[in-house]
């Protein structure tokens, strides 16, 4: 699987707004531990045992993140994974949950304990519980994007 450099100068700048962003909307840190610089941070992500997973805000919005985690539950390299558009990790029978999900994000800021049925690169279908989703903004406070976390997968 090719993994993409967690140290370049997009990994590191999206690790601080995941990290910023996660802060500001549910009010704990995503990554456990004392803080450390961007570049030492931006691998930690890269390289958690959680999956951490963003898209943009396009009309049709396409994966602008996934962590090494996310790759390997996806069964795609980083290159597919950040072309995908994110609605296409669902089934098309669970998009309109999936896009009643994400405007209830963007309204609230966060949701969390959600549960859904997604759908890897190859066709394996996983159910993800009591993940956290959240809008991601920047430093002006425009939205950029959503991103999502979770640990727990039961493979369907």
């Amino acid at each position: 699987m090719e993994r993409p450099s967690p140290a370049n100068d997009f990994q590191v700048a999206h690790a601080t707004l995941l990290q910023d962003s996660f802060r500001q909307f549910v009010g704990r840190d995503l990554l456990p531990g004392p803080s450390e610089d961007p570049a030492t941070a931006a691998l930690r992500l890269f390289e958690a045992e959680f999956v951490v997973v963003s898209h943009d805000t396009r009309a049709d919005p396409v994966l602008s993140y996934g962590n090494a985690a996310a790759l390997r539950l996806w069964e795609t390299d980083w290159a597919s994974l950040t072309a995908m558009p994110s609605r296409l990790t669902a089934e098309p029978v669970h998009r309109d949950e999936r896009a009643r999900l994400l405007q209830a994000t963007e309204e609230n800021g966060f949701i969390d304990n959600y549960a859904g049925v997604r759908i890897s690169a190859t066709g394996r279908r996983f159910r993800i519980k009591n993940a956290i989703i959240w809008n991601l903004v920047d430093r002006t406070g425009a939205r950029v994007g959503q991103a999502a976390t979770f640990r727990d997968v039961e493979f369907l």
